[in-house]
């Protein structure tokens, strides 16, 4: 018998009793792991009580296949027998104070828990997350990512940390010089977009320092993730080249792909180059990249991701083109590994469903052998596949929850599809479902959706969310809450019960503002107008303004829930706040949940200003446009009492990474350009991708979204003073430029640490605006 890795339960098992730290060793720490034997084949585990010999008397025993099952034992029985509570460091930590010491751990009433899990894989990334949120993180964070995704039962973790370095050692053999790569490989933050064929060189190039840290790294990562009993799924070829390779293979079929985002389709960044995967140059380079990673860490998976469809579409639509072109990915795959198994992304079947109708997509699932192909059902909580398809047609898939896009921080959330979604894929008439996975963008939000869904690879039955609710709600704040539970239910059946369909990407005004001329809408009387409920004050009495939008209509941000059910939500969530603030989590959720209410009423005065614009009433306007930016002010405040709501942590970590100041100016430039513009802009013509990545972060509000509102708002005063058009190129080339300066402003220094009385300034906060 052998305990799991010592951090297992938060920093290396240790239990925080009277204020004091106390660590069990391997020995003596109860409750007892141990490898489950040949009994039970399934992936599963055991929780008994254990009566063994011992100095600390009675305890528990928990088995399972693997590490990760004995682990997710472990979570299971610290959730419904501790009343524990495990979440991301910046969503409130892992809560364990409700833990007995040894030798009073609670008893099984029965004689064994035992969970097998209905399907074999719980999946986890999406190629995105190592930019979004991964980007900046060394061992230490990385080693508590690992160990939280074995609580959480992941047994199938993408890993693509550190493949340039490979991606270098590769072409090398083709005689790609590093002054090639320098244009091929993009910053670090904007690495996912570089490999998936997207842009290049945008953020580069990349250091020496950087391709070997992270190799190291990779390899730190790789590691325990084999320790935990993990399968880890790397990378492989999807025909994304150096355009240096057309010269050096003049031959080849090499594609040169359309422009990706950039404005005016700047050659320095955009329009990469594709090979072929028809062409032999393909299974070459694929062969060997498969082979240096075997080379580098050792034959440890068989499972490798592609996704060369993904937003590329085949240049025909003829399913024996397209069947090709399927058969060579995955035989650049299988000589590099005889039992490789290709996952794909199924993100391409959603986004381009167009272009793949059934007998393009039977063509590509059925172009390499049965069993060697996993499709992911991306968007399955919002958008399946897998019902429209027959079951991709017969291929294995994961259903998996996408939920986030950029990293933005908003509650949002679809917890009645989580929690029978997954059932009824699985128990579907010839269903080929074979795991459940989380595929998200952006990590470190809406704990609570992310907690379901993992759970939900265990569940063989659909879950009653209201009474999970409570559950989850007693462990979060370790105590059971009246208030908590009647705010909980409200959250569940608006932000988090989103049926719309709508991909939640945020467009919250403050940090989206619309780029749009206010003067194209003007009222006219003789044409069919648009209505919007607009209000006068703070969610009181509302009048219906009339008014038409000639060109492309009035920005709307999404909303779909009563905005006035989640006032009440928060209201008792402050009343619950003496008897919770000393909690982490407690004090987590309330802030999110102010700025969330904040954020919605800031979407209608934004509303009501551009209103009283079209009224042409500009003492409304100057009114409004002061509550506009006082709402952005105070909001900042808010999020600076809460250590996990500030731009200074992003960015310190970024420069962390630096090994000289070279690499520290441009980390720092590429933290603050993905979470500001994102790609490239030009005088008036703003980035197609600006605010893609926004975050409610205090010092982000403060310096960067209060004085692009202010520009703004001050040209629509002074368009109404002057009696002229509102100039929307003029603040356009004002906010651009604001933007570069502030990407490129070093100097400035944010806090890393939390200010302020977070219940006091919430409760302030809701009487100043709702009283």
């Amino acid at each position: 018998m052998v305990c799991l890795t010592v951090w297992i339960l938060y920093y290396q098992l240790r239990l925080y009793k009277n204020q004091q730290q106390r660590v069990y060793c391997r020995d003596c720490f109860r409750p007892i792991f141990t490898a489950l034997s040949s009994e039970l084949s399934q992936s599963c585990f055991v929780i008994e009580n254990y009566d063994g010999p011992g100095r600390i008397g009675p305890e528990i025993v928990i088995k399972g296949t693997t590490g990760v099952e004995i682990a997710s034992g472990l979570h299971w029985y610290l959730k419904y027998k501790c009343n524990a509570h495990v979440s991301w460091d910046k969503t409130g930590g892992i809560q364990i104070a409700s833990v007995p010491q040894p030798g009073h751990l609670p008893r099984i009433d029965s004689k064994r828990i035992l969970i097998r899990r209905p399907v074999p894989w719980n999946y986890y990334q999406n190629v995105v997350t190592s930019s979004y949120s991964y980007v900046w993180w060394g061992w230490e964070r990385w080693e508590r990512e690992i160990d939280w995704m074995a609580l959480q039962g992941i047994n199938l973790p993408l890993a693509f940390t550190g493949q340039e370095a490979i991606w270098q050692k590769v072409f090398k053999r083709f005689n790609i010089t590093k002054e090639d790569l320098d244009d091929y490989f993009g910053g670090p933050a904007f690495l996912a977009w570089a490999r998936m064929g997207n842009l290049h060189a945008w953020g580069g190039p990349l250091s020496k320092n950087w391709l070997n840290d992270q190799l190291l790294l990779q390899k730190q990562i790789l590691s325990q993730m084999l320790k935990l009993g993990m399968t880890p799924v790397l990378p492989s070829f999807s025909g994304n080249v150096p355009s240096a390779l057309r010269k050096i293979y003049p031959g080849a079929n090499i594609t040169r792909l359309d422009n990706w985002n950039t404005v005016d389709g700047d050659s320095r960044w955009c329009c990469t180059y594709l090979l072929n995967p028809s062409d032999p140059l393909f299974i070459d380079i694929g062969e060997a990249f498969i082979k240096q990673q075997v080379e580098e860490y050792g034959e440890i998976t068989n499972i490798y991701n592609c996704d060369t469809f993904n937003e590329n579409t085949p240049p025909t639509s003829e399913p024996e083109y397209i069947s090709s072109l399927g058969a060579a990915v995955y035989k650049a795959m299988s000589k590099g590994n005889k039992n490789a198994v290709w996952l794909m992304q199924g993100w391409l079947f959603s986004s381009d469903s167009k272009f793949w109708k059934p007998p393009q997509m039977k063509a590509l699932l059925h172009s390499v052998p049965f069993g060697k192909m996993i499709v992911l059902d991306l968007y399955a909580e919002v958008k399946p596949i897998w019902n429209t398809s027959a079951q991709f047609y017969g291929t294995p898939y994961i259903w998996c929850m996408l939920h986030n896009f950029g990293g933005n921080i908003e509650m949002y959330g679809a917890l009645d599809s989580i929690s029978s979604g997954p059932v009824d894929a699985r128990v579907s008439k010839n269903s080929t479902m074979v795991g459940v996975g989380m595929c998200m963008e952006g990590i470190e939000q809406n704990p609570v959706v992310y907690e379901l869904t993992s759970e939900m690879a265990f569940r063989d039955e659909k879950v009653d969310v209201q009474k999970w609710l409570k559950s989850y709600a007693r462990r979060r704040y370790m105590k059971e809450n009246h208030q908590i539970e009647a705010a909980w239910e409200i959250l569940y059946h608006t932000v988090y019960s989103c049926t719309d369909g709508i991909a939640d990407h945020n467009t919250d005004f403050i940090v989206k503002l619309p780029d749009w001329d206010p003067s194209s809408s003007v009222q006219d009387e003789s044409k069919p107008t648009d209505s919007y409920m607009i209000s006068t004050g703070p969610y009181e009495t509302k009048r219906r303004v009339l008014f038409q939008d000639k060109s492309s209509g009035l920005p709307k941000a999404h909303l779909w829930y009563s905005t006035k059910e989640v006032i009440q939500a928060l209201k008792l969530f402050l009343e619950a706040g003496d008897d919770l603030s000393r909690s982490l989590t407690y004090r987590y959720d309330m802030v999110d949940l102010t700025r969330q209410v904040l954020s919605k009423l800031a979407n209608q005065v934004y509303i009501e200003a551009v209103t009283a614009f079209v009224k042409k009433d500009i003492e409304s306007l100057g009114q409004l446009s002061d509550k506009f930016l006082e709402l952005i002010k105070d909001m900042d405040v808010l999020l600076a009492s809460d250590d996990n709501f500030l731009l200074g942590t992003w960015l310190e970590s970024a420069k962390k990474l630096a090994r000289n100041g070279d690499e520290r100016k441009q980390y720092e430039w590429n933290a603050r350009t993905q979470v500001t513009m994102w790609y490239d802009s030009k005088d008036v013509n703003q980035s197609k991708l600006h605010d893609y990545a926004n975050k409610f972060w205090s010092g982000l509000l403060e310096d960067y979204y209060l004085p692009r509102a202010r520009l703004y708002f001050n040209e629509m005063l002074k368009s109404l003073r002057e009696k002229k058009k509102f100039k929307v190129e003029k603040w356009r080339r004002e906010w651009i430029m604001m933007s570069h300066k502030w990407q490129q402003s070093p100097s400035e220094v944010y806090s890393v640490k939390a200010k302020g009385d977070a219940l006091a300034i919430s409760r302030h906060l809701l009487s100043k605006y709702f009283p």
